[in-house]
């Protein structure tokens, strides 16, 4: 029976997944609220931390997500350290072009989105994605996605990461299932559902007047 592969992630309303774990843990670009998940911490998402880790799994992790939690996880004492000694347990697939030492044990190198859909084939636990924001453009392309938990923050960020970044397929989701925190974080799980559908006949016709053509004109220019 072939794995699923579920996606879990940490989201601002404008999209910014950047290192929501700890100060330190991603500045790239200049980012300056890592930990950001800690400084409104809701006990709301704690079922659906429990659904994506409270029984067997695998870890499917991009190189940089990879590096963050095996410096981390490995030493984490007191009340992680039941996370700890689960993490280190977990086979860890890291999907990465490069050949540098993985060396928390129990972890794997996948070198292309093919190995994935090969691993994919394979008997063995869901294969859960925490973090690792540049392998879901890829993931979702090919179609190897079965559900996103999306919880998603009542607060903005202004940039950093994103996890639908370049390379993102056009495709529809389903909600399949939400609700609401009292702090108002938004737990949602959606399932891809395919492309998006064409324009639909009975939707409103474009009306193509001078002042249309002219914006279009501007638009081919670039000075729209």
């Amino acid at each position: 029976m072939a794995r699923r592969i579920v996606g879990g992630m940490f989201l601002s309303l404008d999209g910014v997944m950047q290192a929501p774990g700890g100060p330190g843990e991603d500045p790239m670009g200049g980012f300056e609220e890592a930990g950001w998940v800690f400084k409104l911490w809701d006990e709301g998402i704690e079922p659906a931390l429990g659904k994506l880790f409270g029984g067997e799994y695998d870890l499917l992790l991009g190189r940089r997500t990879y590096d963050i939690f095996a410096a981390y996880w490995p030493y984490a004492e007191g009340d992680n350290k039941p996370m700890s000694e689960a993490f280190t347990k977990a086979a860890k697939y890291v999907l990465t072009r490069g050949d540098q030492e993985l060396p928390w044990e129990n972890s794997h190198r996948l070198s292309s989105i093919e190995a994935v859909a090969d691993l994919k084939q394979t008997d063995g636990p869901d294969l859960v994605i925490q973090g690792s924001s540049t392998i879901y453009p890829g993931l979702l392309a090919a179609g190897l996605i079965d559900e996103l938990v999306l919880m998603t923050f009542p607060v903005t960020l202004g940039h950093g990461k994103r996890m639908f970044g370049e390379g993102t397929p056009v495709e529809r989701l389903d909600m399949i299932d939400h609700w609401i925190t009292d702090k108002g974080t938004v737990v949602a799980t959606y399932r891809p559902a395919g492309p998006l559908p064409p324009y639909p006949d009975e939707a409103p016709i474009p009306i193509i007047s001078e002042r249309e053509i002219e914006r279009r004109r501007r638009i081919e220019e670039g000075t729209w």
